[in-house]
């Protein structure tokens, strides 16, 4: 994760800060990660809960009185199945989307990490990385939520975590070029500041320069952190379903085949 939101930073000020280099853990939120896998697809709107399965061959829909529906038909449930259902359209609503919001969070994170570069070397703003962040937490946000509805899909969870993360990197890259054309020259009128504020010692300088970066990793380190805890504890919540969804196609035998997570052995 470390890597992830300090790639940018530390690759803008890659001259001052060439040994203050990270390497880190990475923030992945996928299915190799979790305890469970992920299969069929949700959506969710404030009216109701509707589970499709990946090969669209069948179709489940709850209400939020808990009613219950596969391909239009109304299935008869006793008051304890419909209190079950309901428990559990209420976990999904509550626990899906956190998914979206890890991922924005990092987003946020790796934002704080440019402004604390940008601050350091008293730049107004690295254009073309801010503009970078801002494009990917629109296309994050956009992937799940659609007209009004979170979605998320079998193939969307598999390929999001595996990909994010490498698809960041890539296009932070990039847009470094484009950064570094643009804030060059004040780059190097700070690195010069700072040489003359070291009296032209280069060890001194150094010193320094490693002492900005180290301070700059620490600032959010521990927010890099505290997503990760946060991606790992939300597994374990979806393993926790993965149960309920088991003694729930038990109770009620024609929802099996619509369960969103399976545990892995």
């Amino acid at each position: 994760m470390k890597k992830l939101v300090l790639l940018a930073a530390l690759s803008v000020s890659s001259t001052s800060f060439a040994h203050s280099q990270v390497d880190g853990s990475h923030l992945q939120f996928s299915s190799a990660d979790c305890k469970v896998s992920f299969q069929n697809d949700v959506r969710i709107t404030p009216d109701e809960l509707l589970i499709t399965k990946s090969n669209d061959q069948g179709k489940l829909r709850i209400t939020e009185s808990g009613t219950i529906f596969i391909n239009g038909e109304q299935i008869a449930l006793n008051h304890d199945q419909q209190r079950t259902v309901m428990n559990y359209a209420d976990e999904l609503r509550g626990k899906l989307p956190q998914v979206a919001n890890i991922a924005l969070d990092g987003i946020k994170v790796a934002g704080v990490a440019l402004d604390e570069v940008a601050a350091a070397f008293e730049l107004q703003e690295f254009g073309s990385l801010s503009t970078l962040l801002e494009e990917v937490r629109v296309e994050v946000r956009d992937t799940f939520y659609q007209q009004g509805a979170f979605i998320m899909g079998e193939q969307a969870f598999n390929d999001f975590g595996n990909n994010f993360e490498q698809q960041f990197e890539e296009r932070i890259e990039s847009a470094i070029e484009g950064a570094m054309m643009e804030s060059i020259g004040s780059i190097l009128m700070a690195v010069g500041s700072q040489m003359v504020s070291s009296g032209g010692d280069m060890e001194k300088f150094e010193q320094r320069m490693e002492n900005m970066g180290q301070q700059i990793e620490e600032k959010v380190e521990l927010q890099a952190r505290n997503i990760e805890q946060q991606a790992h504890a939300l597994c374990d919540q979806f393993a926790v379903i993965a149960q309920t969804e088991n003694q729930l196609k038990e109770q009620v035998p024609a929802l099996s085949g619509y369960q969103l997570f399976t545990l892995k052995h």
